[in-house]
């Protein structure tokens, strides 16, 4: 009480300038209605600024949830695309039953662990067993290619991005449809390379890499990256393309875990078949 009392001695010609100031607006405002329109005016413009800033902070704390919501619409969105089904009509049978013809089932998850700096570099995702989430599923991002789920928990699951050195993806250039293996070298995580592609074939600076579909994870036409130079490999008659990737590891936040619901039956076919 007596630290109050030594500030407002301190100041005490402040407190005195502030409570005549309130006095004559008083004064003012009782004494004519043009004054007291104006403080009034005054004072709603003061209290709307407040007001709106408030409003914005409020907005930008609620994005998470609408980034949230609109990833999950998004994963919906893409499982009705044409290529997550595939056709069963021809000269025998229709088959018009919509759910066992889809083909990929796309699941949003929030990345809560990233990493892209090292040599073999994972991602955590928010989602695991009890969402159907299972190893060996594919994971893209809005903007294309991200890995391959490795493991998993109940509530959370593990990724290998193609910033992995053990990281292998089959891919082709969606201009010309030539295939290659997407790889990384551990140096840069906005680039990476195509290998194993045939010197038979020239390309273009820009040229899109898409999925190749060739495997039982991604389907076919996931945006990869785009080309930047093609190395010749001496003595092997192969390129090997260096690829700005589409997805930028470093700004990671949403994701889709792809179901290829034929996957195990794919699967069978090929032990089967060895």
């Amino acid at each position: 009480m007596n630290k109050l009392f030594d500030i407002l001695r301190k100041y005490d010609y402040v407190v005195v300038f502030v409570l005549l100031t309130i006095v004559s607006l008083v004064l003012m405002a009782r004494s004519s209605y043009y004054q007291r329109s104006r403080l009034t005016t005054w004072a709603g413009g003061i209290a709307g600024g407040w007001y709106s800033g408030v409003h914005s902070v409020g907005g930008y704390f609620g994005l998470k949830a609408e980034n949230d919501r609109l990833a999950a619409e998004n994963a919906n969105l893409r499982a009705r695309l044409a290529e997550s089904y595939i056709s069963y009509t021809d000269t025998l049978f229709t088959v018009n039953d919509t759910v066992f013809r889809q083909r990929y089932d796309y699941t949003e998850a929030s990345v809560i662990k990233n990493s892209w700096s090292g040599q073999n570099n994972y991602i955590m995702i928010g989602k695991g067993q009890r969402h159907g989430v299972e190893p060996d599923m594919a994971v893209i991002s809005p903007d294309g290619i991200v890995g391959v789920v490795v493991a998993t928990t109940q509530n959370f699951a593990t990724v290998m991005p193609v910033l992995h050195s053990d990281s292998r993806n089959s891919v082709k250039v969606k201009r010309t449809g030539i295939s290659g293996s997407l790889v990384w070298d551990g140096k840069d995580f906005r680039y990476a390379q195509v290998e194993d592609v045939p010197t038979t074939h020239q390309f273009v600076e820009g040229d899109t890499i898409v999925t190749s579909g060739l495997a039982n994870d991604f389907p076919e036409g996931i945006p990869v990256g785009y080309v930047v130079e093609a190395d010749t490999i001496k003595g092997m008659g192969m390129y090997s393309l260096r690829v700005r990737l589409a997805t930028d590891f470093n700004k990671l936040d949403h994701v889709y875990v792809i179901n290829n619901r034929f996957r195990k039956e794919q699967q069978e076919l090929m032990e089967e078949t060895r």
